[in-house]
């Protein structure tokens, strides 16, 4: 019932936000230097202006700017995203067929982020002042000040090329496997993206939950709980945890839309095979209709993230609801 509250009042605002991002996107990328219809001529090997005119009115590029963004915007509605000017294949196949690899990427690194920040973070809070507070809280700002790609690079010298360990790039090997060997062997391919893409939202999550549960462990229920002769243990996990991860919650909401801008230099280095990378080589190749559709999905994960943050939200801390 409580999901149902929350995606009643949330509905509306979704849809006037994609609507919003939808006008944004466009505009942005018809404002970008380029000319689609000139790529395509080029790529044909043909450059005279009555083949470009005949390309140009092909994909309606010829139409006033207000008639392109009626028009782009009545398929949006119909969630159609055009055509590829470059494959000429509907761009919900393309982008259906690289969503999978991008999730793959970004939930588990998401999810490592949180789950390690948020260990680390809190054993640095119950320890602060001490070694293992220094030692943490000095990595966090470690990992949050190196930039993600240079991160990748290393763990491909290192685990790659010097020790052979893990292979450099590719979501699988040359020769594709079923069943269990190809799970390991994707499992392979996973860990170097995963672990570079999650290094630097772990150490944002290092200093959040550190500050959270300072803070939480300062109350006065705390000071009664340990007053009635409760264990640090029993503290933490009963009193400290659920206060302390209301922002670390609210945190991980806003930064799916980070993580996946990420998600575009790690697929980069990696040569992995998701929606950043597909939107890296669209952009070069000035396919409109792909760009702007990898950035409505992108688009409606976040707003979907959010509104699994809200349920979250409410879900720990039933007072947020009633407010």
């Amino acid at each position: 019932m409580r999901f149902v509250l929350v995606f009643a009042a949330w509905l509306p605002r979704a849809i006037l936000m994609l609507a919003a991002i939808g006008l944004l996107n466009f505009a942005l990328i018809r404002m970008a230097p380029g000319d689609p219809a000139a790529v395509i001529a080029g790529e044909s090997g043909a450059s005279d202006e009555q083949f470009i005119a005949a390309i140009r009115r092909d994909y309606g590029l010829d139409q006033t700017l207000p008639v392109q963004v009626y028009s782009y915007l009545r398929r949006l509605a119909a969630l159609d995203l055009g055509i590829s000017y470059r494959t000429q294949r509907p761009v919900v196949d393309i982008i259906l067929e690289r969503v999978p690899a991008t999730l793959l990427l970004t939930v588990p690194a998401l999810l490592l982020a949180i789950l390690a920040g948020t260990s680390l973070g809190m054993l640095a809070a119950t320890r602060a002042g001490s070694w293992k507070d220094t030692v943490i809280t000095s990595l966090a700002m470690v990992f949050y000040a190196t930039p993600v790609f240079w991160v990748g690079l290393l763990l491909i010298l290192l685990l790659s090329v010097s020790l052979g360990l893990l292979p450099p790039f590719g979501m699988s090997g040359f020769i594709r496997k079923t069943g269990l060997p190809g799970a390991i062997d994707v499992l392979r391919h996973l860990v170097m993206p995963v672990v570079s893409l999650a290094l630097f939202y772990m150490a944002v999550y290092v200093r959040v939950a550190r500050a959270a549960t300072i803070e939480v462990l300062g109350r006065d229920f705390v000071r009664a709980a340990r007053a009635k002769g409760l264990s640090s243990a029993g503290v933490v996990r009963g009193h400290v945890l659920r206060n302390s991860v209301l922002p670390i919650v609210t945190l991980a909401g806003l930064q799916v839309g980070q993580v996946l801008g990420g998600a575009v230099v790690v697929e980069s280095v990696f040569a992995w095979p998701g929606i950043g990378r597909l939107a890296f080589d669209a952009l070069m190749q000035r396919d409109y209709n792909v760009i702007l559709g990898v950035f409505f999905v992108s688009s409606a994960l976040v707003v979907v993230a959010n509104l699994l943050t809200d349920v979250s939200l409410r879900m720990i801390d039933p007072r947020i609801g009633r407010a």
